[in-house]
């Protein structure tokens, strides 16, 4: 697993529209069928990354705290499952449950999506304003494993508060890194 951080989507870029299957609900999710929100986040994750692994509870509360909030939160799995098995569709709903995650787990066979918002890395977070236009991309906060700093959800949870109260979203924004999404 390479270490590789963001490639950071232009801000102002206007959200990919994508249909997917969701693991969990089995029903399918498309971006413009989502509730009328403030703010749209839209997570690249898998289930085997140690970096996605680490961040999980601080996804957990974070989904918690701004759902109330009016937020859509989407989680999408792009790896190759051929390759990368325990990423498939039957694990990630598993998984789903087993952490918590309140939000639609969506998986891109065709990688198409992951492809549209330049996603490089798992976890990789973006947020959307009401208009679906990119305000912050990058990192959730900067613990990492091992690093021994806490998980805070610094960086992203100052991000929606800003687009939540209509305030501009800090222009320093730092890359997430984790491991590559595996290409097929």
């Amino acid at each position: 697993m390479a270490y590789t951080e963001s490639t950071m989507l232009p801000l102002g870029t206007v959200a990919p529209a994508f249909s997917l299957p969701d693991t969990v609900s089995g029903e399918m999710v498309s971006l413009a069928a989502l509730p009328k929100a403030p703010a749209t986040v839209i997570m690249f994750l898998c289930n085997h990354c140690p970096y996605v692994i680490h961040v999980n509870p601080e996804i957990v509360r974070l989904v918690s705290d701004y759902q109330a909030r009016g937020v859509n939160f989407i989680g999408i799995s792009s790896n190759d499952v051929e390759n990368y098995p325990q990423d498939g569709p039957e694990e990630m709903a598993i998984l789903a449950k087993e952490v918590g995650y309140q939000f639609p787990y969506l998986y891109d066979e065709t990688q198409e999506v992951a492809r549209a918002y330049d996603a490089a890395c798992t976890p990789d977070f973006y947020v959307f304003d009401a208009g679906l236009h990119l305000a912050y991309r990058g990192r959730l906060d900067g613990s990492r494993p091992k690093n021994d700093l806490p998980l805070t959800g610094t960086d992203l949870r100052a991000a929606l508060d800003a687009v939540l109260t209509g305030q501009p979203v800090n222009d320093i924004q730092y890359p997430s890194g984790g491991c590559n999404i595996k290409w097929k």
